[in-house]
């Protein structure tokens, strides 16, 4: 399988464990990425995840800033298999077209079901049983080619972002290593997507960090989980910003939007009971328990007010 030649492209952390796989097993002559990005408050001119992985293994990395009009570099190097993963750019069809064994993709969700650039976190914020990596073969649209394969997880109640991003990868690069042996043989039973039962994921805007408490508890927490550990959703209690990390919810009698405080506890009421916060940034500082955050504050605090 080393002399198949393959093109990688992906960008975040998300996409290391395929071409992990793809290191090991074929002969990657190409990595394509996003460009370098200032990151952070000091704006560090930053590298993606994947070309830093790619360049500890020696392997050429290209950053086109518009893989429609700069796709030539990926022809010149003659690409077998070409596999795609959280690349986060539509691949135009001369690509497509280009190599023999065709481009794969590795999405994040049980296609096609949450076709987009977020599935994951909408599955959280959907409060969805399971969701899962599906393996496809791309076409000219978004996440609508033949699916090649599934692998489902179930969805724990302690599962936030983070959790899930993480096992999600590592199951994107067991799918891929499951199927390669059939890609490359041509082995595989193709099957086409019912797009009567696609849902979508559109982008992660900042607009939706802000809490809204004039919904159920369960809707609330799914949404922290969602944005927890990033980018976090956000709210307003004694006159200042903070983020929540993690929260939950106990069903009781409560008014929405009213703050419930004692020394240990800090909760919003909303339809159906009151959302708890248990960890919490307030703006300019550390993480912090509720605890903490409450015995910071000065005189007493009652239902919102010092």
């Amino acid at each position: 399988m080393k002399d198949i030649k393959v093109v990688y492209m992906g960008t975040p952390d998300f996409s290391l464990e395929p071409l992990k796989v793809l290191i090991e097993k074929t002969n990657v002559v190409l990595v394509v990425t996003k460009p370098d990005a200032f990151v952070g408050r000091k704006k560090v001119l930053t590298p993606s995840p994947v070309k830093k992985l790619a360049l500890e293994n020696n392997i050429p990395v290209v950053t086109p800033t518009s893989i429609k009009k700069e796709y030539q570099s990926v022809i010149d190097v003659e690409p077998d298999l070409i596999v795609t993963c959280a690349y986060g750019k539509i691949i135009p069809k001369e690509i497509l077209d280009y190599p023999k064994y065709g481009c794969v993709n590795i999405h994040a969700s049980l296609l096609p079901k949450y076709r987009g650039s977020a599935p994951i976190q909408w599955a959280l914020i959907n409060g969805e049983e399971d969701t899962g990596i599906t393996l496809m073969y791309m076409d000219e649209y978004m996440d609508t080619g033949d699916i090649i394969d599934k692998v489902t997880y179930k969805i724990k109640d302690s599962d936030d972002i983070g959790t899930l991003h993480e096992v999600l990868s590592k199951l994107g690069g067991e799918i891929l290593d499951k199927n390669l042996d059939s890609l490359l043989n041509g082995n595989v039973n193709r099957e086409k997507q019912n797009d009567e039962e696609a849902t979508y994921a559109p982008m992660i805007e900042r607009s939706m960090e802000e809490l809204e408490f004039n919904n159920n508890g369960k809707n609330i927490i799914n949404k922290i989980r969602a944005f927890s550990p990033w980018p976090l959703t956000k709210t307003n209690v004694f006159g200042e910003e903070i983020k929540v990390i993690k929260a939950h919810f106990e069903k009781e009698k409560s008014e929405i939007n009213k703050l419930y405080v004692d020394k240990n506890k800090l909760g919003i009421g909303v339809i159906d009971g009151i959302v708890y916060l248990d960890v919490i940034k307030p703006i300019g500082k550390n993480v912090m328990d509720i605890k903490n955050y409450l015995n910071g504050k000065k005189g007493n605090v009652l239902d919102g007010k010092e």
